[in-house]
């Protein structure tokens, strides 16, 4: 399978919400939704982020079907650097190596198009197939601290 990242858009919305209530997409992040997110809260969330000048967020989309799947994002872009995030949405794509296909693109995109030296990430020391799936795209450990892993990679290397 392929995939293509496209800027968010506010009409994500109508499939997002209903990822940001699964607490499986949410077992390792630091960043789960505290509180039930309706429709109207995920449109209101979208159009805020977008409005944030120091970030480039995607949907992780597949070719042909144009199937929104996930999202990717860049945020706290200052001094040519910025933090990496990424999440597929649905299931029924896990383990089948899109997350490492649109991270290759994002890192892509943050170098090329973005023109930063680099991308940083922490991801839970439990979440072994995403540590693997980074280590794939290039990035290297730099610490671990309560159970968090810190990685990055530079341009060019």
């Amino acid at each position: 399978m392929e995939i293509y990242l496209r800027k968010l858009r506010i009409e994500d919305a109508l499939i997002s919400y209903k990822w940001r209530n699964n607490p499986e997409i949410w077992k390792f992040t630091g960043n789960r939704p505290d509180r039930v997110i309706t429709l109207e809260l995920e449109k209101e969330w979208i159009m805020k982020v977008l409005k944030n000048e120091d970030e480039a967020r995607y949907a992780i989309c597949l070719k042909p079907t144009n199937e929104y799947i996930g999202n990717i994002q860049l945020t706290n872009i200052k001094n040519k650097t910025a933090e990496f995030h990424i999440f597929i949405g649905e299931l029924k794509y896990w383990g089948k190596g899109l997350g490492t296909k649109a991270t290759k693109e994002m890192v892509r995109i943050g170098f090329e198009e973005l023109l930063l030296n680099e991308i940083y990430l922490y991801v839970d020391n439990r979440n072994i197939a995403a540590i693997k799936a980074y280590l794939n795209c290039g990035f290297i450990i730099d610490s671990c601290i309560n159970g968090k892993i810190r990685m990055f990679i530079r341009k060019y290397e």
